[in-house]
């Protein structure tokens, strides 16, 4: 009988197959289509609407991480430059599957038929939000987390906790202290 590890690995490929198939289908009426502006690393705007891409939460633009050599790096901005560098130039699909607390269409969005999310996710950019995502980027997220991309070649604050920090009333450098809350 296989073991429980391997049938979770062909489960999780069979179901980014059926993502890429997903994302190369016919736009519907409901889709917004259009050159994106990226606001930050998890965020664009498309016609005018603002758009949270579906299952990732990526660094907050202001944010700090540290890098393999300890030293702290913009991995916010870091994060938000290389979704512009990818998206620019393409038309941006998106299908919107609900809306959030704050007015954004939550939205699985693709340009060039790459799904964004997983595309920040594989980078090491954004984390899997699993409980939306309910398991599709798993397999990217470790595979990004094992090759030490992004966020996981060194050390980083989660962002729900850096966002937390900061409405706390704390400062960009101690809300990025990832000596204190870091992964």
């Amino acid at each position: 009988m296989p073991q429980v590890p391997i049938l979770r690995s062909i489960f999780l490929r069979l179901c980014c197959v059926v993502l890429a198939f997903m994302a190369t289908q016919p736009a519907t009426a409901a889709d917004l289509i259009g050159r994106a502006s990226v606001v930050d690393g998890d965020t664009l705007d498309v016609h005018g609407e603002r758009i949270r891409l579906w299952g990732i939460d990526a660094p907050e633009s202001a944010q700090l991480c540290r890098g393999r050599d300890r030293k702290p790096y913009r991995c916010g901005a870091l994060a938000a430059n290389t979704l512009d560098a990818f998206a620019r130039g393409k038309l941006v699909r998106c299908r919107p599957i609900e809306g959030d607390r704050y007015g954004r269409i939550v939205a699985r969005c693709a340009a060039g038929g790459a799904d964004l999310g997983q595309f920040m996710v594989s980078h090491g950019l954004a984390l899997e939000e699993p409980q939306y995502s309910h398991g599709a980027y798993a397999a990217d997220q470790l595979a990004a987390r094992r090759a030490g991309r992004g966020i996981w070649s060194g050390r980083f604050v989660e962002p729900p906790l850096y966002r937390s920090c900061m409405h706390a009333g704390g400062t960009t450098l101690l809300c990025s202290d990832v000596e204190m809350r870091s992964r």
